[in-house]
């Protein structure tokens, strides 16, 4: 029986689209172009942050989000608040917790996405980072982690992410139940592969999943 279920956060419960195009204004670069860079990096299985390096070539990241800092303190820039919550986001994980799930938020994210997340507020047990952590997705440790804070057996965990490397298969591999979300460039291209067979369920929203849930697709050992 799954008792808990955790979430990953960027295109699973954050939609990162205004993210993206504001890095967008930032690099100079059309949103369009921004946006397209980052589905090329998705579907070459390549990591996000090379995006950068071809859209500006050379560019040193850590020194442009100081520099962003500095020209706009106030402004939001490469960070996310509840505006940025997919819509069923918050329905449903009130709907899941209503049903009597754990509920815990747990993704690779920088220090200051903890103070953002539980700004909003969400139905949800307990918020994870990566940074609080001191370790990321995909590596054991994370879900290592992950089963240490849920409190239950591996079995009884079902982790919800929109990738196969750093979601699915490293969950698998730790024992946990897995849910693909078919959300965001990595979501929509990797539910598209054969290995998408390895998830326990491949869902489109929250209340899919609670629907999955509720029909017990889930009751009994993996196969």
């Amino acid at each position: 029986m799954i008792r808990a279920l955790v979430f990953d956060v960027g295109e699973t419960l954050i939609d990162e689209t205004r993210i993206w195009t504001r890095w967008a204004d930032r690099l100079g670069v059309s949103r369009f172009t921004m946006l397209g860079v980052l589905g090329g990096m998705a579907a070459l299985d390549r990591s996000y942050s090379e995006a950068f390096e071809i859209v500006r070539p050379g560019l040193d990241v850590e020194a442009e989000v100081e520099a962003w800092r500095e020209d706009d303190p106030d402004g939001l820039r490469e960070n996310f608040d509840a505006g940025d919550l997919y819509p069923d986001a918050r329905p449903g994980l009130a709907q899941l917790r209503a049903a009597g799930y754990e509920l815990i938020i747990a993704g690779n994210q920088p220090p200051q996405a903890y103070d953002a997340l539980v700004a909003m507020d969400l139905p949800v047990d307990a918020v994870h980072t990566s940074a609080g952590w001191g370790v990321s997705k995909p590596h054991p440790d994370f879900f290592a982690k992950v089963v240490a804070v849920a409190g239950r057996e591996p079995g009884e965990i079902l982790y919800v992410g929109d990738r196969l490397d750093n979601d699915v298969l490293p969950a698998r591999e730790a024992g946990l139940r897995t849910a693909l979300f078919r959300r965001g460039p990595w979501g929509h291209l990797h539910a598209d592969r054969p290995e998408a067979a390895t998830a326990d369920l491949v869902i489109d929203d929250l209340p899919h999943l609670a629907a999955l849930l509720a029909e017990g697709r889930l009751d009994g050992a993996r196969s």
